[in-house]
Parts: structure tokens; C-alpha cells; sequence
């Protein structure tokens, strides 16, 4: 199977909707509800279906190198895009999953261009516009794929950023996630500003 009939086939879900009329179809996905330090990060994106990026996938499933290089890629052809964040101190007040989902709304409604449709990965969201939550949908669609991949991105760089900031935490290595190197640090030096307290009560 060549690359571009596979991906004929993560358009599966786009091309549904658009035999059905709808014009603007935007992907949302969310990185960074794990975490035990930093931001969730959501991404909304609305791409051209006549003009594919090759290699577009679940961001968990493409190196770092390619992941960057098709973050640029997905930037400089989106349609519309935008990239929100919600707080560690929002995440501890609303809990994760409305924080989830209010950093997804955050992102749909900062597109500038209103989507007719939005392809949502798994999450349920009441907006004013038809939706389609998809179960693993950030491999199963091309456009929350790509939504997927710069919201890793950019959460990443983010993360690496604060490794500079608060570098006993080793956060370029872990991005925040609870690895025996994070819990450690964590133990060894307690939280810090941007670590999620109802994440790591048990570690302090």
C-alpha cells in the first residue's frame, strides 16, 4: 500500500462531510492532560483537502525531527489555525477534563474562520456547530492529525523552555510527564510554579 493511498484513507472522514456540503471542516486535539507539570495545550485547525501533507499522524507516532518539520508545514498551509492553553491553576480548579474542554473550545472559537463542522478527538464538546467526536481520531483523521502534531509541538518547545526556567526538574527530558526522574525531582527539591497540585499531592 503506497503512502498516498494510505493517506486517502485518513481523509475518510473529511470527505464524508464534504459530500454532505460542508465546506470548513476543523480538527481539534488536545496534548498534555498526563502531565504532572505544565499546561494542557489544545490545537483547532482547519486544512486544504486538495493539497495533503505526507506523514501527518497521531504526533505520538511521528519522531520529533519529522514532527517538527511538519508542524512548519501544517502552519504554513493551514487554512485557519490556533493554539490555546489552560493553566496548571485552571487544570487544579476545573479538574482535567473540563479543562480539556475548555481549552478545545478556546481553540475552535479562536479560528479565524467560523468551521462548518468540527472532527473532535474523542472528547464531547456542546458547541454551536455539528461535531464528531472519533474515537483515536488523531490517527484515524488527516485534520486532527494535524491539529495533533502542533499542539505536541508547541507544548514540547514550551516545556523545554521551562527546563531553563527550573532546570532541577529535567523537564526538556520528560515534558512533564510522572517519570521515576520527575517524581524524584519532585521529592528531592518539592513543586513548582508550574506544577499541577492536584496531580502531585501524593509526591510532596
Amino acid at each position: 500500500m503506497t503512502k498516498e493511498k494510505v493517506f486517502v484513507d485518513k481523509l475518510k472522514y473529511e470527505n464524508e462531510l464534504v459530500s454532505k456540503g460542508y465546506k470548513y471542516i476543523a480538527g481539534v486535539d488536545e496534548v498534555g492532560r498526563g502531565p504532572l507539570a505544565g499546561s494542557v495545550v489544545c490545537a483547532a485547525v482547519i486544512m486544504p483537502l486538495d493539497d495533503i501533507i505526507i506523514g501527518v499522524d497521531d504526533s505520538k507516532k511521528v519522531s520529533e525531527k519529522k514532527r517538527d518539520a511538519l508542524y512548519s508545514q501544517i502552519i504554513d498551509k493551514a487554512i485557519s489555525y490556533c493554539i490555546c492553553e489552560v493553566s496548571p491553576q485552571e487544570i487544579d480548579e476545573l479538574n482535567i477534563l473540563n479543562a480539556t474542554k475548555k481549552c478545545m473550545k478556546m481553540a475552535i472559537e479562536g479560528l479565524e474562520i467560523t468551521p462548518d463542522v468540527v472532527l473532535i478527538d474523542a472528547v464531547e464538546l456542546d458547541l454551536d456547530m455539528p461535531t464528531k467526536p472519533l474515537i483515536k481520531g488523531d490517527a484515524l483523521s488527516y485534520t486532527i492529525g494535524a491539529a495533533s502534531i502542533i499542539a505536541k509541538v508547541y507544548r514540547d518547545r514550551q516545556m523545554c523552555d521551562y527546563a531553563i526556567e527550573y532546570p532541577e526538574y529535567g523537564f526538556e527530558k520528560h515534558k512533564g510527564y510522572g517519570t521515576k526522574l520527575h517524581i524524584d525531582a519532585i521529592r528531592a527539591s518539592g513543586k513548582c510554579p508550574i506544577h499541577r497540585l492536584s496531580f502531585i499531592k501524593k509526591f510532596i
